[in-house]
């Protein structure tokens, strides 16, 4: 597991997404890209945190940004997640955490006295150069799709 910094080049990456499709860190070569990693669909956080993405995404793509929101659940579940709440970014299986452990944020939580391994709830935002830009740890979900827009506006 590797803890990426501000100012380094961004793991590169290949998930699968929508419709059999795999998005990679090639496909947003020249754009913004928000990457954000959160524990697991339909759970409230992690609803709010999407619907707040999704209710952005006219504007990110004005600023020249793809979204795309990536936890362990499967392709199934995320399809279903999406349809229920009317999502629009897309969103990455990374069931074998090899994506999340590229970016550090695979990490040992406890929940209730039980300790488990799961993702901690981060967002990254890479350059159109391939280079972080900017890192949120243990994000709180309230305003954080605002304050990462801010950030790609600010810096487009």
């Amino acid at each position: 597991m590797s803890d990426v910094k501000e100012g380094e080049k961004a793991p590169d990456f290949s998930l699968p997404v929508a419709e059999g499709r795999v998005f990679s860190a090639a496909d947003a070569k020249g754009k913004w890209l928000v990457l954000y990693f959160y524990p697991k669909d339909d759970t409230k956080g992690c609803t709010v945190e999407a619907v707040a993405f999704t209710a952005l995404a006219d504007e990110f793509e004005k600023a020249g940004a793809i979204v795309i929101g990536v936890s362990p659940d499967t392709l199934q579940s995320h399809g279903r997640f999406a349809k229920k709440h009317d999502l629009t970014v897309l969103l990455g299986s990374d069931e074998d955490h090899s994506v999340a452990e590229a970016y550090g944020v695979w990490k040992e939580k406890s929940m209730y006295g039980r300790k488990f391994m799961g993702i901690e709830r981060s967002t990254f935002l890479i350059g159109p150069d391939g280079v972080l830009k900017k890192i949120w740890r243990k994000v709180k979900v309230d305003g954080h799709a605002e304050a990462v827009l801010a950030e790609v506006g600010g810096e487009g």
